[in-house]
Parts: structure tokens; sequence; C-alpha cells
């Protein structure tokens, strides 16, 4: 048996290696939980634990137990390069890496395995997190991410969020006991795994800093991080957090100027932080400072722009006013971020400045450069900053024309709030649609104080059926008469429906399916 199995460990020599590889990059040696996973494993073949029961040649799985607490059962399965226990431990397990070492020890040391493996051990992630410092949490990131990424390696793009998954979960056992600890904590991990693969992706020849993988693993850490600044928010600040801010302040700052490439993410990122979590008002003064003192870091970088977060932070709103008097189109975009980041840190008085200065570049801007698929979107935006905004009756006009088709909605409900009924049914003329978008855009309050500027529209929807000449539609033509004979009796029509109904009847009178739903509906 033994012959056998030493013929089997050689055959798939390259396949233990390969997984023992996996192994060692999954498994860290400053982590207590993983080196006594590991000292279990070695124990168990040296203690001959681990027995190769049989193998099936024919789909080349060979089955393994391993006498345990609980014995276990292993399956190496060689034809598909997968390894499967049945323990209940999620990932790697003792008894899948004492398989492998059991096959590894025919053709190299399993005590040299383990002594290399161990070599790469600085410091217990324990002692680093009972140490309670930024410098000893930033210490805990590297040493579990520089297993994961190695300097040089290429990182493959679905491989991004994994990293990032495997590094919070083993972050996540040293995490403070203290409640009022965890979010700072978790806010901490979270940044600063986010600035590190960044780094390790600017410094990798090879992968796109664009990739959909790359945007994935940024959407997911910003919902995250929005999430636990929601945590934070409203809580009472320990002295003893104080470096902890002043190490995030750091962090986000060097994401934003440090980092390359995606940088609406990375200023989104920036903002975020600075409408949320630093409202302390000498803390942005002194940020504004340091602004001050740089050079333009890049030329996807406009110091000019950041600095206007900290004049609407600061409420300077004269210094606002006067950087955003010389804005062109081309700056519209960050102007629309920069809007949204005064809504959400509720500088009203800076969101009005803002808005004000964009509202003669918006229907060249959402009509010719944004793209298509987006309009809508970015309509839905601006209607809400500008609701906060008290803008004249020609502001305003201005405003939803410069929304186009994406802006019926919105259009419609300022046109009803100024009792333009009329307008509001020539607006829908232009633009047909459907019943059903009509009562979204206020169909039911027109009705009731101007019934008889609907009547053209139900004209125009009931030959629209009509046209398509199926019984179907005739009954459908005829549902939206009987809605026009309840808006000519509240207009006080009624003669005029009848006139017209008598007309219809007239003009159609060839199509016979057409007369008899007229009948079934009692309209003429």
């Amino acid at each position: 048996m033994a012959l056998s199995i030493s013929q089997i460990a050689k055959e798939h020599q390259e396949f233990v290696l390969t997984k023992l590889k996996e192994a060692e990059q999954a498994l860290h040696p400053s982590s207590t939980e993983d080196e006594e996973l590991v000292r279990r494993a070695v124990f168990s073949v040296r203690n001959k634990s681990v027995i190769f029961e049989r193998f099936n040649g024919v789909s080349s799985i060979l089955y393994a137990s391993v006498q345990d607490v609980r014995p276990a059962s292993v399956e190496i399965d060689f034809a598909n390069e997968h390894l499967s226990c049945n323990c209940p431990q999620l990932k790697w397990c003792r008894h899948q890496v004492g398989a492998l070492l059991a096959l590894y020890q025919y053709f190299d040391s399993v005590q040299n395995w383990s002594s290399a493996w161990r070599s790469q051990k600085t410091v217990q992630l324990k002692f680093l997190a009972d140490e309670r410092s930024p410098e000893s949490w930033q210490r805990m990131v590297h040493e579990v991410m520089r297993r994961l990424l190695p300097t040089g390696r290429i990182l493959e793009g679905y491989g991004i969020s994994a990293i990032r998954t495997d590094v919070l979960e083993r972050l996540q056992r040293h995490m403070p006991f203290e409640r009022e600890w965890q979010p700072l904590y978790k806010l901490f991990v979270e940044l600063s795994i986010l600035n590190t693969i960044w780094r390790h992706v600017n410094e990798t020849q090879g992968h796109s800093i664009d990739s959909p993988y790359m945007k994935y693993f940024i959407d997911q850490s910003v919902q995250s991080l929005e999430s636990i600044l929601t945590e934070l928010t409203g809580r009472s600040r320990l002295f003893a957090t104080d470096p902890f801010y002043d190490a995030l302040q750091h962090l986000v700052r060097e994401i934003l100027l440090e980092r390359q490439g995606l940088f609406a993410n990375r200023l989104q990122i920036y903002m975020l932080l600075w409408a949320v979590l630093f409202y302390e008002k000498p803390r942005r003064e002194q940020e504004l400072a340091l602004l001050n003192k740089f050079d333009e870091p890049s030329s996807e970088i406009s110091l000019q722009s950041l600095k206007m977060l900290f004049y609407v932070l600061l409420q300077k709103e004269d210094l606002l006013q006067e950087g955003i008097s010389h804005i062109q189109l081309q700056q519209m975009a960050d102007l629309v971020e920069l809007a949204t980041f005064a809504k959400r840190a509720g500088e009203l008085p800076a969101q009005t400045i803002i808005l004000r200065a964009m509202l003669p570049f918006t229907e060249v801007f959402l009509q010719q450069i944004v793209p298509v698929v987006q309009r809508a979107q970015y309509v839905r935006q601006f209607q809400l900053l500008y609701e906060d905004v008290q803008l004249t009756d020609e502001e305003e006009a201005l405003l939803y024309s410069a929304f186009g088709v994406y802006g019926l909605q919105p259009f419609s409900f300022f046109l009803i709030k100024k009792g333009r009924y009329q307008d509001w049914a020539a607006l829908h003329q232009l633009n047909p649609s459907s019943l059903s978008y009509l009562e979204m855009c206020g169909l039911k309050d027109v009705l009731q104080v101007a019934p008889a500027t609907v009547m053209p529209l139900y004209h125009l929807y009931a030959m629209a059926e009509i046209s398509q000449k199926s019984r179907m539609n005739y009954k459908q033509a005829v549902r939206i008469w009987k809605s026009m004979r309840s808006a000519a009796k509240r207009a006080g029509k009624v003669a005029y429906f009848e006139t017209y109904m008598q007309t219809i009847r007239s003009e159609f009178k060839r199509l016979r399916a057409l007369q008899e739903e007229i009948e079934k509906g009692n309209l003429g």
C-alpha cells in the first residue's frame, strides 16, 4: 500500500505542490488560529493519523480518513483538482492540509515545509490588536495583505473582491470587544484595504484600473463605508480615538492624491468622509491649509475644486462665489458632485450658490455631454438637488425645459404648481406616452381643476388606439372616451361630448367592431 501511495504522490506532485501553495497563501502564520491549524495538520502526519483507504483509478479520486477528535473523511480529486472534507469548517481545514502533507512527505520534508511557513511570521496579530494604535492596526492590515498580495503579483480582476472579503474575515477576529471602538476599527480596516489594493493595482503592470472588477470592488467598499459611517454618526467620541481620526484623515488624502485612475471614485470617497466623519472646524481648516501648500499633484486633480469643498464646509461663501464665478461647461460634472456634497453636508447657502452657477450650462450638459443612458439618472439627481433651492419662475422654467423628455414628470408638476394647465396639456400632446404615465404626471390633479384642458389629450390617445384596428384596441378607446365623458361633465361640456361622439361614429362608420364597442359602452 505504501508503495502505491508513494507512486500516486509522485505522479501528482504538481497538484500537491499547487494546493499547498494555495494553503500557504490562505493561512497566515501570524494568526493564532491558522498557526494552530497547521501545527495539528503536521502532528496528524507525524502521528500517522492520516490513512489513505483507497484510490479510484477511473475517477482519479483518493479517499483518506483522518483520526481526530471526530474522524474526518477527505477526498482528493486529482482530475478536477479539488479537495473536500466532511468536517464543518469552511475553506481550509487541518484534515485537508494533513492529507496534502501526508502525500508531500513522499518527495520532500514536511518539517522543512512547516519551518518555511512559520518563518514568514513577524508578529502575532493578536498582540498588534491588543496594542490598539493606528500604527498597530495598519501593521495588521499589512501583515495579512502582504501574504495575499506579494510584491509584483499580477492580480486577476475576479480576485480583487475575493481578497477584500478574505482580509476582512481575518481581521474581523481581532475586532475590539468594546462597542464604541468597533465601527472605528471597521472603518479603518476597510479604508486601509481599499488603499492597499489600489496601490498594488497601480504598481502592477498588466491590470487595468478601470476594469469592471475594480469598479465592482470600489462599489462594495463605498457601500460598506457608508454603512459604517451611519454607525459612527451621532456617537460620542472618546479622547483616545483622536490619533485614529488623524490617521484616517491622512489615509483618505493619500487615496485621493497619491493613487491613480478613477478619480471620480477617489473624490467620492474623500468627499464622503469629509461630509460625514470629519466635522470639526479646526480639522477642516487644517486640511484646507495643507491643500493650499500643495502644487497640482496631477492633471486629473484640480486643487481649486478641492479647496471649494472646504469653502463649503467652512461656510466661506464669499470665497466659494469667487471660485465658482469662472466655471466652464467642462467643469459641470465636478459641480454636480460639489452640489451633492453640499447637500449631504447640510450647507444650503453653498448648495444654492453652486446650483445657480450651474443653471446656464444645464441644458447643454444634460442634452449633449451626458451619455443618453445616464440622462434620466442625472435628471433625477438634478431634480433632488434643486428642490431645496428657491428659484424664480424664469429660473424654474429654464431648469425644467433643460431636462427635455427625461424631465416630463418634474416639469409636469412644475406646470401644475404654477397653474399652467394649458401648457401641461400641450406638453403631453407634444410628447405622447400613455394614460398610466399621464396619471404619474398629475392627470388627476388637472382633472380636478381644469378638466376641459384634458379632453384633447383623451382624443389623441383614443385615435392612437383606433389606428391599431383590433377589437382589443377599440375596447381601450371606449374606456378612454368614458374618461373623456367624465371630464366633459365636470367641465360642463356634455353637449360638446355628445356631438363629438356622433362625429366619431360618422367618421368610422365602416369599422363595425368599433361601432359595436361604442354601443356596448353606451357612448352614443
